[in-house]
C-alpha cells in the first residue's frame, strides 16, 4: 500500500467557491505545513448567478466548465493538489436556491439518492483515509439545497467508510462564533464609506453563526491571508474581493475571515477550543 501523509484532510462541498470562501486559510495553511488536503466539490455551480458583465453569456454547462477552470485557479493559489469532482465532471448538477423549479432537475444533486453519492464519496475517504473530515451542519450553513445535500452526503459516508474499514477520527461543520460575526460587522459598518462596496450585509446573512459555545475550534490562518484572498478571486463569477471584505452577487459586503472556526461533531469534544484540526489525533490513526 503507497505510504500516507501523516496528516489528512478532506474538505466536501457544494460548489466552486464554497471551499475559498470557508476554509481558504485553513486549506492553506495545512496544504503549507505538509498535509494532504483533499477537496471534493459535489457540482459545477452551473446556475450561480455571474457578476461580471462581460460574463453573464454564460449559463448551464458552459458556465460550469468555467468556473471548474476558477476552482483549479483557486486552489493552485491555496496549495492545493487533490481536487475531486464527487462521481467525476458533471455527474451531479447544480440545484439552484431552494423551492426554484431548478431543484426538480432529475440530474441536480438535491435529486440525487443520499445512499448512491454517499458511496461514491466514501471511495474517495477509504482511498485518502482522512483524519479529519469538514463539511457544513444540517441546514448546509444557509439552506441552500446543493449545500443541505452535501452535509447529508458526507455524514453517511463516513458512516460507510467506517463499515468499509476507516473511521473517520473528526468530523467538523463549518461555523461563525456570534460575538466574532457581531465584531467583523461593526468594524464593516465603519469601514463601508471607504470600500468600493454600497451596502452591507447583516449578521443573519452569515451562513453558520452559531453561539460562541458551540464552536470548538479556532484555526489561524492569518498567515496565508493572501492565498485565501487570492482564492476567492480566482472565483471571479461569484465574487468580488476588497480585502478584509467581499461582496457576492446580492452585492452585500461581508467580511473576508483568515481566522476560520468549526464545530467538532464526531470526536471527543475539547475541554477548551482548539487551535488544531488534528488536534488528539493518536499515532495509531496516521496509517
Amino acid at each position: 500500500m503507497t505510504e500516507l501523509p501523516e496528516r489528512r484532510l478532506m474538505l466536501v462541498h457544494a460548489h466552486p467557491d464554497d471551499e475559498s470562501i470557508n476554509n481558504g486559510a485553513t486549506m492553506a495553511r495545512y496544504a503549507a505545513e505538509g498535509a494532504r488536503v483533499t477537496l471534493v466539490t459535489c457540482t459545477l455551480g452551473e446556475r450561480g448567478e455571474v457578476i461580471p458583465p462581460e460574463l453573464r453569456h454564460l449559463s448551464g454547462a458552459a458556465l460550469g466548465q468555467h468556473r471548474l477552470g476558477e476552482l483549479k485557479e483557486a486552489t493552485r493559489a491555496l496549495g492545493v493538489e487533490d481536487v475531486r469532482l464527487l462521481g467525476g465532471a458533471g455527474r451531479y448538477s447544480d440545484s439552484g436556491m431552494m423551492g426554484l423549479p431548478d431543484n426538480d432537475d432529475p440530474g441536480c444533486f438535491w435529486q440525487a439518492d443520499v445512499d448512491q453519492a454517499a458511496g461514491l464519496l466514501a471511495e474517495v475517504v477509504l482511498e485518502v483515509r482522512p483524519q479529519v473530515l469538514v463539511t457544513y451542519d444540517e441546514n448546509g450553513g444557509y439552506g441552500h439545497p446543493d449545500h443541505i445535500q452535501a452535509h447529508r452526503v458526507a455524514m453517511r459516508a463516513v458512516e460507510l467508510a467506517a463499515d468499509a474499514g476507516w473511521s473517520v477520527p473528526k468530523v467538523y461543520w463549518n461555523r461563525v462564533p456570534r460575538s466574532v460575526a457581531e465584531q467583523s460587522f461593526a468594524r464593516l459598518h465603519d469601514d463601508l464609506p471607504g470600500l468600493p462596496f454600497d451596502k452591507a450585509a447583516t449578521v443573519d446573512d452569515l451562513p453558520g453563526v452559531v453561539d460562541d459555545g458551540r464552536v470548538t475550534t479556532a484555526v489561524d490562518g492569518g498567515a496565508h491571508a493572501a492565498a485565501k484572498a487570492a482564492a476567492m478571486r480566482a472565483h471571479a463569477t461569484q465574487i468580488t474581493v476588497a480585502e478584509p471584505y467581499f461582496v457576492l452577487s446580492n452585492e452585500l459586503a461581508q467580511p473576508l475571515f483568515t481566522t476560520e472556526y468549526y464545530e467538532l461533531v464526531r470526536g471527543g469534544r475539547p475541554a477548551e477550543r482548539e487551535s488544531d484540526l488534528f488536534a488528539g489525533v493518536g499515532a495509531e490513526e496516521a496509517s
